[in-house]
């Protein structure tokens, strides 16, 4: 027969328990805090980290005599990586630079916007004005086209490789109408405008010869804006040929003998044989870390604060 009191608790059983669940919720307590100082010190590193990345501690490289890279890559315009703001910061920067020996473009880009071009292209001529012992130098890779070459044109020389497209001196506007399909399909167009001329260029309205002859007109305003820019960026050393200005497109080598290039030359080799500073430093504006994430998603108002902190001034980073 069972002691009836085995069954019943020893004395002192409630303060028992109550020191398990104290030290339990101290062990609970200490846990918590320890993983709470991990994730502060993962958001110090995080923070740090985004500091690096944004912030331009600038470099003691500067300091030398060097050569002034910036590169004009992809298609110019004004929401791209090669806009007119990037590039003029990044020329004003590297011409003001006091240790830099020369500036070399380096352009990769079939053209874009003339506007965008336009700007860079008077930027570079003042800068040239106001900085006579500075040379810029253009060194072409893939293709200089259109606006690319525009741009080019203000430079004191261009160079290219042989494989290089150079050229495509023309303008062009071009768009689609729909007015068969829409005819085809019985969608009847209801386009309502003040002043005659204001559905001008509408793809769902017929092209009328007028607003035909009108758009001739401003492609060849902007085509002999384009043709002036070369001729005088160029100068004697243009070979008078009828197709330079037809919209073609050539070789580096062939680019060269019609003078719309110097000679043949890599970013090394120009900076070594004509700026005589082999040390390359690149000054180009690039988006930051911060930025870059801003933009894919789609946070165009962080990416601005982030940009109005970082690009407060455009100091080089070295190459090599």
């Amino acid at each position: 027969m069972n002691d009836p009191q085995s069954s019943n608790p020893k004395p002192g059983w409630e303060q028992q328990v109550l020191e398990k669940l104290a030290f339990a919720a101290l062990k609970e307590q200490r846990a918590g805090r320890r993983w709470g100082i991990f994730f502060k010190l993962l958001g110090f590193a995080y923070l740090a980290f985004i500091l690096v990345a944004v912030v331009d501690w600038g470099s003691s490289s500067d300091q030398q005599r060097h050569t002034a890279l910036i590169e004009l890559s992809g298609v110019i315009q004004a929401k791209g990586e090669a806009n007119s703001e990037k590039l003029v910061a990044a020329l004003s920067s590297a011409f003001e630079a006091e240790h830099a020996a020369g500036v070399i473009l380096r352009i990769n880009s079939p053209g874009g916007s003339p506007v965008q071009a336009g700007i860079v292209y008077d930027e570079i001529r003042r800068l040239r004005g106001k900085y006579p012992n500075k040379p810029l130098y253009a060194v072409v890779e893939d293709i200089c086209a259109s606006g690319g070459y525009y741009v080019a044109a203000a430079a004191d020389q261009i160079y290219v490789n042989k494989a290089s497209i150079v050229g495509s001196i023309g303008v062009l506007m071009d768009g689609f109408g729909f007015t068969g399909a829409m005819d085809k399909l019985g969608v009847e167009r209801r386009l309502l405008t003040a002043g005659e001329s204001k559905g001008f260029l509408d793809p769902f309205s017929p092209l009328t010869e007028e607003h035909r002859e009108h758009a001739q007109l401003l492609l060849n305003d902007i085509h002999q804006q384009f043709i002036d820019v070369v001729k005088a960026g160029r100068g004697k050393r243009l070979k008078d040929e009828p197709d330079t200005f037809s919209g073609l497109m050539w070789t580096g080598q062939q680019s060269v003998e019609r003078g719309l290039a110097d000679g043949f030359g890599t970013v090394d080799s120009v900076a070594r044989d004509m700026i005589k500073a082999e040390k390359v430093l690149d000054y180009s504006v690039k988006d930051n870390i911060a930025e870059r994430f801003a933009k894919r998603l789609g946070a165009s108002t962080f990416a601005g604060f982030w940009r109005g902190f970082s690009e407060s001034a455009a100091t080089a980073t070295p190459l090599r």
